[in-house]
Order: C-alpha cells, then sequence, then structure tokens
C-alpha cells in the first residue's frame, strides 16, 4: 500500500488551520467561531498523526492527539453551554453585539 506523503498531509493541515483562523477572525457568530477552534484543534491532531506514522516507532504524537480530542470534546460541551446563556441572556449569539452591549 502505498503511503501518502507527508508534504501532502502538512499542506492540508496548513488549509485547516487557515481556514479555522479565518473563521475565529472574521466570523460573528459564537458558533462559528467556535466551530473555527474545532478546526485548529483538527489542524493539530492531523500534524501529529502525521508525525507519528513519519517515525512508527514512537506513539507519542497517537497518544497527545487522542488527549487533544478529549480536551476538544470537554471544550465543545463547556463552550456550547456558555453560547446557549449568553443568548439566554443577551438574545443574541452575535460575538459583537454581545460585546457591545456588555460596555453600555
Amino acid at each position: 500500500m502505498e503511503q501518502i506523503p507527508l508534504e501532502h498531509i502538512l499542506l492540508l493541515s496548513a488549509l485547516l488551520f487557515s481556514i479555522g483562523v479565518f473563521a475565529v477572525i472574521s466570523k460573528r457568530h459564537a458558533v462559528v467561531v467556535l466551530m473555527g477552534i474545532e478546526l485548529i484543534f483538527n489542524a493539530a491532531n492531523l500534524n501529529l498523526v502525521a508525525f507519528s506514522r513519519h517515525d512508527p516507532a514512537l506513539l507519542q504524537g497517537q497518544l497527545f492527539s487522542l488527549f487533544v480530542i478529549v480536551v476538544a470534546a470537554a471544550e465543545a460541551a463547556v463552550a456550547l453551554a456558555i453560547v446557549l446563556r449568553v443568548y439566554q441572556y443577551f438574545k443574541t449569539a452575535h460575538v459583537n453585539e454581545v460585546v457591545s452591549a456588555d460596555n453600555k
């Protein structure tokens, strides 16, 4: 079976990371910002697994990737709970409107 070159995997990871950063910086809706953060986590996981696969004797990258997945799941649950509470209080999930309403 032919392996995918490491450079292609790293390029895909960089693309995922860039899309995630763009979503975090440019979008105003809190759920979209959370999705961007998840894309950034997935790009990091892809790098960890790719480098771990590059050196099969070491499994630290795969183990650390599992840890990042657990942290990302916990972060998503807590962040969505916070977004729901903010929505109940401010009646909006747009980050800019919540920040401007807080300053009044």
